[in-house]
């Protein structure tokens, strides 16, 4: 594990202590690999992952750009909102993973508020 994303660890353990889903509002939780990037909307009361999206399934596979990078980002954002107001959910909290809120953590969520999220 490098020294980089042991920092984000911690990051997103002291920001776990303060960001919690619930029923009515739920978290959208973000993970960015190298490769690709995977976006979860959580309700934590109960423990059950209401709607998630991963650029390993095949409607963003399909695409040719499906890097972990900002154009990907921003169409998961938009899909994860899209799945997720399916399921009557408009408003979030949001979980950056203890990334930085710039860059791609930036593109997914303004295209996320874009698509009906509310956070």
């Amino acid at each position: 594990m490098s020294a980089s994303n042991n920092k984000r660890q911690i990051r997103h353990r002291r920001l776990r202590k303060k960001v919690a889903g619930t029923t009515e509002r739920p978290r959208l939780a973000v993970y960015f690999s190298e490769r690709h990037i995977s976006a979860q909307v959580i309700d934590d009361q109960v423990g059950k992952t209401v709607a998630s999206v991963h650029t390993t399934e095949a409607d963003i596979r399909s695409e040719k750009t499906t890097g972990a990078n900002v154009v990907t980002a921003q169409k998961v954002g938009k899909l994860i909102a899209e799945r997720a107001a399916a399921k009557n959910i408009k408003r979030v909290v949001f979980d950056r993973g203890g990334y930085k809120y710039h860059g791609k953590v930036k593109a997914l969520a303004d295209a996320a508020r874009e698509a009906g999220f509310e956070f």
